[in-house]
């Protein structure tokens, strides 16, 4: 509005200079009119009042700027790492629960010297041998139920996991300013990173079963092979004895 004003009202100045502008002044009563004059006067006016037009479009865009900041710096009001890191937490009590064996190199270690030996069984007597197949068993059959329920566990997340990246691609797509955008994106990435960590878990659960079961028939094997042995031992074997079957 201002702007057009001012188009027109140069517009008229110019024309009047054209118009009025003499070579002399006139005089009326004493009081002298210089067209001229008055034509630079209105100009600079003009002027002026372009200036201020100037100023007026630099506040505005000032306070757009201002406006345009503010929301750029508006907190997110969605919210979600307090369940994120639940589920996290949750998964990691499941592995913490692991049974016979954890997912500790010490336990390993320990476990695989007592019941899982690599060397000769020679030295190992009879009970012993029926105590670690027995303890092997176990080890599987819990190991197998660890992976089970970690399954479980990683499946009952996935309805979680729906809802959550529902809410927080709403939020992303409605964010009014930068700093919503960039906080809706870093839960994502945490959603993420908590489904990865579900995900190790799982495959963590399923190869630990697999190595215990691998280890547990290379362990029975050698057992096996061990009693054979001492079965067959010249004087120490088996020997025949006298039975009973009926009594008279």
């Amino acid at each position: 509005m201002i702007r057009s004003r001012l188009v027109s009202l140069v517009t008229g100045v110019t024309a009047l200079a054209l118009v009025t502008a003499t070579p002399a002044a006139a005089q009326f009563s004493g009081i002298v009119y210089d067209p001229s004059n008055y034509a630079q006067n209105v100009l600079t006016a003009a002027r002026s009042l372009q200036q201020i037009n100037n100023q007026i479009t630099q506040i505005q865009n000032q306070a757009q700027s201002l406006i345009n900041q503010a929301r750029n710096l508006t907190n997110l009001p969605t919210n979600l790492l307090a369940p994120i890191q639940q589920d996290i937490d949750r998964t990691r009590a499941l592995i913490g629960q692991a049974q016979q064996i954890a997912y500790k190199v010490q336990n390993i270690d320990q476990a695989f010297s007592q019941r899982y030996p690599s060397g000769t069984l020679a030295g190992t007597s009879n009970a012993s041998l029926v105590n670690n197949a027995q303890t092997r068993w176990t080890d599987a059959l819990a190991a197998y139920q660890d992976t089970l329920r970690t399954g479980a566990t990683v499946v009952g997340n996935i309805d979680g996991t729906r809802d959550q990246t529902g809410t927080l691609l709403t939020a992303s797509q409605s964010a009014t300013g930068a700093l919503q955008a960039a906080q809706a994106g870093n839960q994502l990435i945490a959603l993420e990173t908590r489904q990865l960590a579900d995900l190790t878990a799982m495959l963590a659960a399923q190869a630990r079963a697999q190595s215990i079961q691998a280890a547990r028939a290379a362990s029975d094997e050698a057992q096996g092979r061990e009693q054979t042995r001492r079965f067959l031992a010249p004087g120490t074997g088996y020997s025949a004895q006298s039975v009973t079957l009926f009594h008279g």
